[in-house]
Parts: C-alpha cells; structure tokens; sequence
C-alpha cells in the first residue's frame, strides 16, 4: 500500500548565518531521531569551468571545486549529520582506469589510470575531516566514474573495478560506521545485485544498501555497463520488498541521474533536454512506480541544478548535483528559478520520533553569500 504524503510546509526561506539542525529544529514533543545528508556533484572541468569559479593552480592538477565543497562539508558537519551521501561525479574521471600501452613512468603518469587515482585520493583527502569530525561517508557512483567518454559515454568494466578500489572500504565498514554514527548498519548487502536485472558486469558495491534503525537506504547505480542510463529496477523493487518485511518504515534512494530531467532553462525547448533516466522512459517508470509504491524520496545528482519535485504528485525527487561542478544554467540566463538555479545546494533530512520526515535544502549564490534554508518540506506518513 502507497504511503500518503503531506506538504505541511514548502518555502524559500533567507536566513542570515547556517543555524545547527540541533537548535533550529527543537522540539520537545516530537524530537529528531537521524539526520542525514547528500549532495553530488563536486568535481571540476578542466575545458568547461564555470566563469564564477575560475580554476587556481590546485584544482586544475585535482579538477576539484575544492572552495564549494569544503565550504559544504563544513556546514553539514555544522548540522550535526550523521551520515553524507554523495551522489556522483566526485571525479573528472570519464577515461579508462586500465592497464598502460608501456611501463614507462610517462606513460603511467600520464595515463588515465593514473588521473582516476589521483583525483579520487584528492577528494578522498577532502572528506577524511568530515569522517573524523562524525559524518560517514556513503558514495554514490557517477557517470564521471563509471564511463568512458571516448567510448561514447558509456560504462566500463575498468571504471568499475576502479570504484571498489577507491571506494570499496566505506562501503560498508561496520565498525567505523558505528563509531562514526553511534548506531549499527544492519542488513548490509554489497553483492551484485544487478543479476536480477540482467546485468554483465560486476555491481557489487556499485548497488548497495543497508538500514539503520527502521530507516532504509538503497543507492543504485544508474550507469551499469551495458545499460547506461537505467537504474536496476528489478533489485531495487526486491531490495524494498524485504525491508518492508523486516519492519523498514522509511525509504530512501539514492542514485547520480535524476529520473525525471528537470528543464531549468525556458523557451519552445526549454534547457538542458533529456538529461536524466527518462532517455529509457519505460526503465524509468519501472524504477519509478518502486519509488512511489514504498513511498520513497529519491536524491540524485546529474544535472548541475537544485531541485524538488513531485513528478507524479507523491514521492519527491530531490535533485542536489550542486556541489561544486560548473552550473548548467548560465550566468544571466533566463531560467525558471533564478534564486536557486545557481545556487551550491545540499538537503538535509531530520527523521522524528514520531515519524514524520522532514527534507531541507540548505544553500549558497555563486559569490558565496550567506548560507539559506532554500526549502523545507516535511513528509507525514
């Protein structure tokens, strides 16, 4: 049975400086139980920059946004998260992490295997305070991990392998996670889960999940090798399945392409064109209807937007790929929300005691002004 939503609340709010989630969301009666985090989208672009963000010497080595990003990292450690999903494209990467032509010291250095490693060890060094300061880090992968753009942005075995290597050990380190989070990952499941879709390849640790009290997390990879742009539906719905039997009461997703593409930009064909899942329309309403049956939120990355929506009017898609990457809007452009369509954006969720979910987008302009509540929602059950 579909769980029913509620809007009790849905504005842009300004406020002067980031408040704590432990103050600004007290409340005796009905008091927070988790919180947690997620943005994507942090990596730069050594050709396509954005004017706003010029690359310093730094970031053109480690193609990072790293004054965005550790400016978010800061706040959501501030909010007291107990856990920061990233949904994707924390790196450039886009090449083939494999084997060299020779063993010569410049063909490795200059090897795309050797860029996918040194830019997941600067992001990885970026996140290790985080870790330390009690937010656990959960990767989502990305289109920029998973794919090879010589290949026609398509998924290959390689980027893959080259995933677990980077990632592998947060995914998911029981023991650290209960020191971090103070509460047990339960039910972890790392296989390959993607068989029940038909896949080739290898997704083990590239589609996980795991609970943490009667919350549940899927993240899904929506860039497996041989179906790029489609999330694995078939698992996802059996992933959802045996957790509602275990007693799940709270669902959420995870993935880097948003199911639903939103169109920031206006005119007869308004920006950016099919950018998410729905280029396979029929595997994104597969996915879709999982989402909505078990009354999930979906958070995804992608698009270089913040967003919320309602794509069939009851479960949200919360799109945060704004976390560094060059804004797809552009400076000036017309778009359909200027005061947010160029903003550094993350959301933040509080579950309560009572079961009520409430989801706040936090966020800052382009020439890092305050940080704003950009919008709250809360979910009733």
């Amino acid at each position: 049975m579909k769980l029913r939503f509620s809007l009790l609340a849905a504005s842009l709010i300004a406020v002067g400086a980031l408040v704590p989630l432990a103050q600004a969301q007290t409340n005796a009666a009905d008091p927070v139980v988790f919180t947690f985090s997620t943005v994507g989208d942090s990596r730069q672009d050594p050709v396509g920059f954005d004017v706003t963000a010029p690359l310093n010497a730094q970031d053109k080595i480690w193609l990072q946004n790293s004054k965005a990003f550790s400016r978010i990292l800061r706040d959501i450690e501030g909010q007291k998260s107990k856990l920061l999903f990233f949904n994707g494209d924390m790196i450039m990467g886009y090449g083939i992490a494999g084997p060299t032509a020779s063993n010569s010291v410049q063909d490795v250095v200059g090897s795309d295997l050797m860029a996918f490693y040194r830019q997941y060890g600067f992001w990885r060094g970026m996140v290790a305070p985080t870790m330390e300061n009690g937010t656990y880090i959960v990767p989502v992968p990305g289109n920029h991990e998973v794919q090879s753009k010589a290949l026609g942005k398509k998924a290959v075995v390689e980027n893959e392998h080259a995933w677990r290597a980077n990632m592998g050990d947060l995914i998911v380190d029981t023991a650290r996670f209960k020191a971090i989070v103070g509460k047990e990952a339960r039910n972890i499941n790392t296989k390959n889960n993607g068989a029940l879709d038909g896949l080739a390849s290898d997704q083990s640790q590239l589609s996980y999940s795991f609970d943490v009290e009667d919350s549940h997390f899927a993240v899904v990879n929506t860039d497996p090798v041989g179906k790029d742009n489609v999330a694995p539906s078939a698992w996802l719905a059996q992933d959802f399945s045996e957790a509602k039997a275990r007693g799940a009461k709270h669902f959420f997703a995870f993935g880097h392409k948003p199911a639903y593409t939103y169109y920031y930009g206006k005119g007869a064909k308004p920006a950016p064109g099919i950018s998410g899942l729905d280029k396979v329309p029929e595997a994104r309403d597969a996915m879709w209807s999982v989402i909505e049956q078990y009354g999930a939120t979906y958070f995804c990355g992608h698009e270089h937007e913040f967003n919320m929506m309602q794509p069939k009017g009851g479960a949200w898609q919360v799109l945060v790929g704004s976390g560094g990457s060059p804004w797809d809007a552009q400076p000036g452009e017309d778009t359909a929300n200027p005061a947010t369509d160029r903003a550094y954006a993350w959301a933040t969720v509080s579950i309560r005691k009572s079961g009520k979910v409430d989801i706040e987008a936090y966020g800052f302009s382009d020439s890092f002004g305050p940080t704003q509540l950009l919008k709250k929602v809360t979910l009733a059950h």
